[in-house]
């Protein structure tokens, strides 16, 4: 991508002026314009302090020098080229781009291109934001120019006019430059006569010629501003329309007038990639849309396990939590009873019900499968993510009739998703969360469309925290879980799973766990987990070769928690209606979720 954005930046106070392209919103700019701000000052602070300690083989500041670039941001990252002339920044913001170089060198050519018009601005290079301030017109018109793309002829011509009547000049240059004007067919037609008249070909006689001209010199004699004798003939469209047998024979020349308007790259409405450990995932983008891109692996890749990254501050406290003395909540531990078992079936329970007879499909049905992803670290939650995605079960494919599936639905309670992605083949959207949905019969469900949710509007099903004590040489570790009261229904058959640093030799838990010692995991299986009922402890105690005083590595424990639901509600709360009330064009079938990376440490 080319250059987005110019700006002036003074190394001390605001900025002096933005110029952005079209396709690019100005809160972005402004947003590299202060993360570009911010490294420069941090690159600064870590300067001073190192002339304090006396150590100067670091270098100099690394943005003191006369040009180069940074990339700067954390969310959405930018490409910051610049180059300081005297006490001004001259900045470019570009996209960062790892698999082309040319939008770099691009941005470098236009920066040096309003490097050139700053100068020439301030009659030299002692540039300062009061000469710019004298010429704030003409640098804003000239960095426009440049922005959008200006040859060195031009802009020679553009810096020769900068100081004289400026303003109209450049406007006349860029404004009409490519300017197309289109004359009547009365001048065209005396156009044509004319060069008839100047250029006669061998087969014309000579008389013809001389009634010509005595035509024209009885044309010349009109009235030049008298009303045009077509306008009292009809008008002919097909007229107009005249085939030139040579010209479309030559591609080159046919295609020659077209204009093709420049449309802004896919690069500069999709989501920006962000790699930083602890937020990987991608920003940005458009939501509800499929205007953002067009590869598949859009539909695709809406698979990551976060679905983009977070702030770990939106749900951490800044402030540091007080521990309480003691064993960290271990001293609480207590004998407690294991959660009944339901009755397995026996041999005298009846033949019909252990048979589920599956209910015959009376038409499409649709249906959302949810995985949810949550990180805690001790009882702060750091990490969360939901994915979903709507599925269409279709009547199953008969050989004698492949009548396609076709109907339209809404989706409501949208209010907390971040991204929207459909599968354009079978789905099109209406407008106002509506979507027409036409797809080909099949015996398996169809992923029809995959959302992300925001991470502040994520619920969470289940609050897990893990503690662990090393003393001595005993590891005592508890895992804590409580329900949301607000879910729709119990949880059931839930699996806690514990990573062990060691393969223990002696080994006491509360309740009654599995140890699998191939794997140093243990497990406890609970079948249903109370909407409303207390805090559930499950313990652990073994004896391990270190001690916390030997110094070594520290033992590192890791909880993970699998369950599953299906239900008549999402747990993201999105619901799937037909778009004409009173008219059943599918039918609802129960929406499930599952836990997908749901773990504490």
């Amino acid at each position: 991508m080319s250059c987005l954005a110019l700006s002036l930046q003074p190394t001390n106070g605001s900025d002096i002026l933005l110029q952005t392209r079209e396709w690019f919103p100005p809160a972005r700019a402004l947003v590299a314009l202060s993360a570009f701000r911010q490294t420069r000052l941090a690159f600064a602070t870590g300067k001073n302090q190192n002339a304090e300690d006396g150590d100067t083989s670091l270098g100099d500041d690394p943005l003191a020098a006369s040009s180069g670039q940074v990339i700067v941001g954390v969310e959405s990252r930018y490409r910051v080229v610049y180059r300081l002339v005297n006490s001004i920044y001259v900045l470019g913001i570009t996209t960062v781009d790892d698999d082309s170089m040319n939008n770099v060198f691009e941005c470098i050519s236009i920066v040096n291109q309003a490097v050139s018009v700053v100068v020439t601005a301030c009659r030299g290079v002692d540039v300062t934001p009061e000469k710019l301030g004298r010429k704030y017109a003409e640098i804003y018109m000239a960095l426009d120019i440049v922005l959008r793309g200006v040859s060195s002829i031009r802009l020679a011509a553009m810096l020769a006019s900068l100081h004289g009547d400026s303003i109209a000049k450049m406007v006349h240059s860029a404004a009409f430059s490519s300017a197309n004007f289109e004359l009547p067919v009365e001048a065209l037609e005396a156009g044509d006569e004319v060069a008839a008249v100047l250029a006669p070909t061998e087969q014309g006689p000579a008389v013809e010629l001389q009634d010509e001209s005595k035509q024209e010199d009885d044309q010349a004699e009109k009235d030049p501003f008298a009303a045009s004798d077509n306008l009292d003939k009809p008008v002919d469209l097909v007229g107009g329309f005249k085939k030139d047998k040579e010209q479309a024979s030559d591609l080159s020349i046919v295609l020659s007038g077209l204009e093709v308007t420049t449309l802004p790259p896919a690069a500069a409405t999709e989501s920006t990639h962000i790699g930083v450990e602890g937020f990987e995932g991608d920003y940005g983008g458009i939501e509800f849309s499929k205007d953002g891109s067009t590869l598949p692996e859009d539909f695709e890749g809406l698979n990551q396990a976060w679905g983009g990254g977070l702030d770990a501050s939106e749900f951490v406290d800044p402030k540091q939590v007080a521990k309480r003395e003691g064993l960290g909540g271990l001293e609480l531990l207590e004998t407690s009873d294991a959660p009944a078992v339901k009755p397995a079936a026996g041999p005298d329970t009846p033949l019909e019900d252990l048979v589920t007879k599956k209910p015959e499909m009376k038409g499409p049905e649709m249906y959302i499968s949810e995985v949810i992803n949550a990180e805690f670290r001790e009882s702060l939650l750091a990490r969360v993510g939901l994915m979903g995605t709507v599925y269409l079960k279709t009547l199953p494919p008969k050989p004698s009739n492949d009548t396609e599936t076709e109907f339209s639905f809404k989706v409501q309670n949208t209010n907390g998703v971040k991204r929207f992605v459909m599968h354009n083949s079978s789905v099109s959207s209406l407008g106002d969360q509506m979507f027409h949905v036409k797809t080909a019969p099949s015996d398996q469900p169809i992923p029809i469309m995959k959302y992300s949710f925001l991470p502040r509007a994520t619920p969470l099903p289940l609050r897990v925290r893990l503690v662990k004590r090393h003393s001595g040489t005993l590891l005592s570790v508890m895992i804590q879980y409580v329900s949301n009261p607000d879910l729709p229904a119990p949880l059931t058959d839930v699996t806690f799973t514990l990573k062990l640093p060691v393969d223990p030799r002696l080994l006491k838990v509360s309740p009654k766990a599995v140890l699998n010692r191939s794997e140093r995991e243990l497990q406890w299986h609970v079948d249903e987990i109370p909407l409303k009922g207390n805090p559930v402890r499950l313990r652990a105690r073994m004896p391990v070769d270190t001690s916390e005083d030997d110094g070594g590595d520290e033992l590192e424990v890791v909880g993970f928690v699998k369950f599953s639901y299906q239900g008549t509600k999402s747990l993201s709360g999105i619901s799937l209606h037909p778009v004409s009330e009173g008219k059943t064009d599918f039918y609802e079938v129960p929406h499930r979720y599952e836990s997908g990376v749901y773990t504490c440490n």
